[in-house]
């Protein structure tokens, strides 16, 4: 599973002086430095995580193609943890142990048994932030942990919602945390909060619970619900309610999931924590033909976790950077944690990497699935908690 992302040549000796064949950390060589991705391609996650192989492949061609990272070309080799902890624990050892890669890029939420001794070895891990205690792992590093609700209730003030009632997917008591935050923050700035529903696909009708909704007097909603059963129970919601005047959901910004989905999420808007594909400029021009010239075997470049993966690799790429001539896993680690104002060349907004796990990210777009279904369009470029 070795892959060289787009090489094009490469030098014999780092910058500043020192002589590359003189470095003697695991994963760096001469003329090469050796990542490991470690990836949910397959098992529940797979479906979602699986585009993140075309972005890791998309920016490590670019930057082998602009040199490579102080005169190395940047490989890596991938495993499918399939979404199990026990599976990652051993991928995990391996790429670490006897593939001796510098660090991970991880797209995985099954990484919990693997922290500890990856902290241990020092080994720097940028990727999503998929395990309970993540940020309390000085090796680990994200661009975004969680966003602030509040930000959510600026947007559903701005298009003029006033009562909110929060969907839930699946039975009450395991989702009562996460609407008791929601309505916590949405009330922060003065909106009313009607109650909390939930519909579990197996026990409840559409139709029920659109008229449960209706009862509350609600005027906007907010989906803590897979797109899958919002787009079930949205038809009847409008039929029930016509004035409904914003829903906002928390996910299901997934360009595959319009041609199944897009007619009845027709109108629901997204939250989005890098720059929407749909907004252009020319980080996404950029991005966008990195995938084209280095990931052509993806379907489509629009794919979330294929940016997610993308920054991912980026952020790692500029820890290789700062780390100096002769990169080690420790000196990567120090350089990351040093890393402010990181903005992912345009593509989210700037992170101080000394604190981030820490503060939440309070300024995000929104995109909308448009009246047809089929495409989703920019609303808000940046919106922020303070409502600027």
């Amino acid at each position: 599973m070795l892959v060289l992302a787009g090489a094009v040549g490469c030098s014999g000796s780092g910058s500043g002086g020192v002589e590359a064949n003189a470095c003697t950390s695991p994963g760096v060589t001469s003329t090469q430095v050796r990542l490991g991705l470690v990836l949910s391609d397959s098992g529940p996650s797979g479906d979602v995580f699986s585009p993140a192989r075309s972005g890791v492949e998309a920016r490590l061609g670019l930057a082998n193609a602009e040199g490579g990272v102080h005169g190395r070309q940047v490989v890596y080799e991938w495993r499918d943890d399939e979404d199990l902890q026990s599976r990652n624990a051993l991928v995990t050892r391996e790429l670490v142990g006897s593939r001796q890669v510098i660090g991970l890029v991880t797209v995985t939420t099954a990484l919990e048994e693997s922290t500890d001794a990856l902290t241990e070895q020092e080994v720097p891990v940028v990727g999503l932030p998929g395990s309970p205690d993540w940020a309390q792992h000085p090796n680990m590093f994200s661009y975004a942990y969680d966003a602030s609700p509040v930000t959510i209730g600026r947007y559903i003030q701005a298009s003029s919602g006033r009562k909110v009632a929060i969907v839930l997917s699946g039975i009450a008591g395991n989702t009562t945390g996460a609407a008791d935050r929601y309505s916590q923050a949405l009330q922060s700035v003065g909106l009313k909060v009607v109650g909390a529903v939930s519909y579990a696909r197996l026990a409840d009708s559409p139709a029920q619970i659109a008229h449960r909704i209706a009862a509350l007097g609600a005027d906007s909603i907010v989906g803590l619900t897979t797109a899958e059963d919002l787009a079930e129970i949205l038809p009847a919601i409008r039929t029930t309610m016509p004035r409904l005047v914003v829903t906002v959901a928390l996910s299901g910004y997934d360009h595959a999931r319009l041609a199944r989905l897009g007619p009845a999420l027709a109108g629901v808007s997204f939250p989005v924590y890098f720059r929407p594909f749909e907004a252009g400029g020319p980080a996404i021009d950029r991005y966008r033909e990195a995938m084209s010239r280095f990931a052509p075997q993806a379907v489509r470049a629009e794919q979330e976790y294929s940016m997610n993966a993308y920054i991912y690799t980026d952020l790692f790429l500029q820890g290789l950077e700062r780390a100096g001539a002769c990169p080690t896993r420790a000196g990567v680690v120090s350089a990351l944690r040093d890393l402010t104002g990181y903005d992912a060349g345009g593509l989210v907004s700037p992170v101080d990497l000394r604190n981030n796990s820490d503060v939440l990210l309070e300024c995000y777009a929104f995109v909308q699935v448009n009246p047809t279904g089929d495409a989703f369009q920019p609303v808000r470029e940046r919106m922020c908690a303070n409502g600027g």
